[in-house]
Formats: C-alpha cells, sequence, structure tokens
C-alpha cells in the first residue's frame, strides 16, 4: 500500500492527538458546520484581543465558503458563528440559553464580541453565503474580517473546518507536515501512524488496545483525569438517548421531519415478551435515532468522530456495555459497567486517530463514509474489545464496519442534518454489532488490512463528486421533493 500524503501523518512520528480530541461535547446538528464555526469565531474574538484589536473593531464581516454556503442554513452555522463571536464553547453551553442569546442578537442587531466590546451586527446582513466560492484546501472554509469605525480593514483571518469540530488556519493546512490540523505537543508512549504499527506495539508489549490507548493518554494527562473525562463522555451520550426517548414534536426546518424515537421505544417497553431477535434491531434504531433525532434539534451530543454520525457509538454502549435498563434513565453508566464503556470508547477512540491521521473525518471531503462509515467501524472495534477480541480481531471489526460502508454519499435533503443522516446512524449501529460478531469468528488477518480499507476510503472521497459531499447539489438532496 502506498504511503498516505494526507494532513494527518504524524510530526516527528512521535506526537500524536488524544483520543478525546475524538470524542467532544458539542451541540447538533452538526460538528463541522455548527461546532467548528462556533470555534472559529471564538478564536477570531481571541485573536483580535491578542492584537489589542477587540476595543477597536466597529464591525464583523463573515464570508462562508463551499460546504459551509450550501448547507450552511440547514446546519445551524450562522447561529454558530453568532454564539462563537459571543465568546461562547461548545462543550460549556446552555443550548437553551444559547438560542436566546442568538434570538437577541437578530432582534437588537447588536453583539458583544468576547462577551465584553458591544458592536452592529446583522446575522442577515453580515454573514454572507458565497456559494460560488469553492476554497481550494478544504470544502469548508470561512472568512472572518473585523473593520475600524472608519472602515479600515484590522484583521482578516480565513479558518477551515475539517470535520469533527476540528478546526485549522489556511496556514496549518498549508504546511500539513508540521503537524495535524489541532495541535499535537504531547509525545507519545506508543506512537502510531497506521493500523499495522498500532497492532505491532500491541503484540510486542503484550497490550490490548485499549490498554494501549490509555498509556499514551497518560502522557497527555494523570490517568485518573482521562478516566472521568471518559466516564463524562459515557454519561452525555447516555442522558442524549434519555432526552431523545422522551421528547416528541417536530424537529426543526422546513421539511417537518416528526420524531419517531419516543413512539418505537413505548411500543417496545409495552411488549417485553417479544421476539429478543427482532427487537434487537429495534433497540439499537431506538437507541441511534434518540441522538440523531436531539442531535436535529440543536441538542446536546458528543461527536463521536462527528455530530452526523454520533448516534451509532451511543447506541451500541447503551444496548451492550451500559448497564441500563431499557430507559429512559438519568444518571448515566451504572457503576459496575464503568470499565467496559473506558474499554469500549479508548478501543474506538484510537480507531478514530487512525481515520484521522490518514483520512479525514469530514463529510464535506469523503461524504458520509467518513462519518458514518468511520463512526461504524469505531463502535464494530469498541464492542469486539468488549467482547474479547484480540487486538488482530479489534482491526479486523473496524475494517468490516468501514468496507460497507465504502462509498456511502452525504446528501441531506434540504441542507438538513435528518433525511438520510437520522436513519443511517440506526443501520450504521446494526451494521458495527454485525461487524464485530463476524471479526470474532476470524482468528486470523483477514484479505483486506485495516490501513488497506481507511485508505480506500479516502481515495474514494477524493474521487467522489462533490455534488455527494454535504452540497446538497446531487442524490437525495435533489431528488426527493421538499415540502
Amino acid at each position: 500500500m502506498r504511503a498516505c500524503a494526507c494532513a494527518g501523518t504524524l510530526r516527528d512520528g512521535t506526537f500524536m492527538l488524544s483520543v478525546l480530541d475524538i470524542f467532544r461535547v458539542g451541540i447538533g446538528p452538526s460538528s463541522s458546520h455548527t461546532v467548528g464555526p462556533m470555534r472559529i469565531g471564538r478564536r477570531f474574538v481571541l485573536a483580535l484581543k491578542k492584537r489589542d484589536l477587540l476595543t477597536r473593531t466597529h464591525s464583523v464581516m463573515v464570508e462562508l465558503q463551499g460546504s459551509l454556503a450550501l448547507t450552511g442554513k440547514g446546519h445551524a452555522t450562522p447561529k454558530a458563528v453568532v454564539l462563537g463571536l459571543l465568546g461562547l464553547q461548545p462543550e460549556t453551553l446552555d443550548p437553551a440559553r444559547a438560542d436566546a442569546d442568538v434570538a437577541r442578537v437578530a432582534e437588537d442587531g447588536r453583539l458583544k464580541l468576547g462577551g465584553s466590546h458591544e458592536i452592529s451586527f446583522d446575522p442577515e446582513a453580515d454573514i454572507h453565503f458565497a456559494y460560488d466560492n469553492i476554497p481550494d484546501l478544504h470544502p469548508n472554509a470561512m472568512q472572518m474580517s473585523a473593520y475600524a469605525a472608519d472602515g479600515t480593514c484590522l484583521l482578516s483571518r480565513t479558518y477551515f473546518s475539517t470535520g469533527g469540530g476540528f478546526i485549522a488556519s489556511r496556514r496549518q493546512l498549508e504546511r500539513p507536515a508540521k503537524g495535524d490540523l489541532v495541535k499535537a505537543t504531547t509525545e507519545a508512549r506508543f506512537p502510531f501512524g497506521s493500523a499495522a504499527e498500532l497492532l505491532a506495539h500491541c503484540a510486542r508489549e503484550n497490550l490490548a488496545v485499549h490498554e494501549l490507548i490509555m498509556a499514551n493518554e497518560d502522557t497527555h494527562r494523570p490517568r485518573a483525569e482521562t478516566e472521568a473525562m471518559l466516564d463524562r463522555i459515557g454519561c452525555v451520550m447516555m442522558a442524549c438517548i434519555d432526552r431523545g426517548l422522551r421528547t416528541d414534536g417536530v424537529l426543526p426546518g422546513k421539511l417537518g421531519v416528526k420524531r419517531r424515537a419516543p413512539n418505537l421505544w413505548r411500543k417496545l417497553v409495552d411488549t417485553p415478551n417479544s421476539n429478543e431477535r427482532e427487537q434487537l434491531f429495534d433497540w439499537l434504531n431506538v437507541y441511534a435515532m434518540a441522538v440523531n433525532e436531539e442531535n436535529a434539534a440543536g441538542g446536546q451530543v458528543v461527536t463521536a468522530p462527528t455530530n452526523g454520525a454520533a448516534g451509532i457509538i451511543p447506541s451500541v454502549i447503551r444496548h451492550y456495555c451500559s448497564g441500563l435498563e431499557a430507559g429512559p434513565e438519568t444518571d448515566g453508566v451504572k457503576a459496575d459497567c464503568t470499565a467496559n464503556v473506558r474499554k469500549f470508547l479508548l478501543t474506538a477512540g484510537g480507531i478514530g486517530l487512525l481515520y484521522k491521521q490518514r483520512a479525514s473525518i469530514s463529510g464535506a471531503e469523503m461524504g458520509c463514509q467518513g462519518e458514518v462509515g468511520v463512526a461504524c467501524s469505531m463502535a464494530a472495534g469498541g464492542l469486539a474489545a468488549v467482547w474479547g477480541a484480540t487486538p488482530q480481531q479489534v482491526a479486523t471489526a473496524a475494517e468490516i464496519g468501514m468496507e460497507h460502508n465504502l462509498g456511502l454519499t452525504c446528501d441531506p435533503v434540504g441542507g438538513l442534518v435528518q433525511i438520510p443522516c437520522i436513519e443511517r446512524n440506526a443501520i450504521g449501529s446494526v451494521k458495527a454489532v454485525n461487524a464485530a460478531r463476524l471479526a470474532l469468528h476470524a482468528s486470523e488477518q483477514m484479505h483486506v488490512s485495516l490501513d488497506q480499507v481507511i485508505e480506500t476510503m479516502r481515495q474514494t472521497g477524493l474521487d467522489m463528486s462533490t455534488k455527494y459531499k454535504e452540497t446538497s447539489q446531487g442524490g437525495l438532496a435533489v431528488n426527493v421533493i421538499e415540502c
């Protein structure tokens, strides 16, 4: 297999991201179109502060380019821009209060940059959708410009939202050899740039995948902090399912999509003696759909590895690893199941790092194979680990999970993360479980390796027409009439 020349190559072969860069708490409906732009807005405000330009700023203009323009309205990108300029962060904001803040800016035409310096700002006029501007470095580009009272441009920067909430400056994308799109400054104990290297470490050190990943996390922070953060990720995932199971109604947007998870959940709990094999799919479906309906409504979710694919990993964890009853619960993962959830997340996160480093987790670059496909691959590997798989079987499960999602397009109807996204997560959850089962029956390396399938995904994404990569210009997005 030829070497991958993508932007995620490890710097000097020793510096790596953390799995907690893959799993991040944010808000829906999109990690690349909502969480990323929010972080970009805040980063621009911090850049103004750093240069002592904040108090001189009279106005700010935002230009959304590429996929951010084409599907930005349906993905709540304007809302995210406002929240970022207000200085809010996706991990800590209150979604209900955030909606009120955005409504206030729209009504008053005033915005406090970073929460302090007030300027005039009209989202309808000051956020421009440059539909014809196709960026050269990445499909998700956003230009931010600040102006003085006399019209002088104080600062102008172009940033890119590269998937999963990751963001990068133009300089970072133009000089990929200097490191990943997110600065990785911690030297890993067991650095790996491929699945082959990961498996070699496991064999040499006699470690399971999750043990090796945890050893690398130990170089980022004390183990107790990592465990606490993993536990929080698991709890946020379960809470998201709980909210989705008990919230009826219609999702935002012109499609008028009705939430289906609550009704399906009620049917399941009212018929406890139904055929268990038939209900298996229903439980996975309802948990995945609950998450993605919450995501579509702008609720709090965990990027896993993106918002559009956020339902697959929580669904599999809920059904097989959490110890929770049918739900909805409120206390997160049961105490005696914590170890399994950590094992799942560490293993799945390690697989996610491979996709981030060797290809992309951006639907605007790879199509939905880079979102739902990657999430399916991660979930398959994580569940296989919980079921006692060897490192090779974990890699096989991840490979199977992706192999049967290759070529999956991203064609959201109406630019909304609803159709086909919600059901696609349900299908991906079932695929992940089946991939883990198949891998447990494999006692040796299969014909296709995880590295080969990741490279195939990358090549397929590069070859895929842009109309099938989160632009709503092809596929279901043009063949389904918007109501």
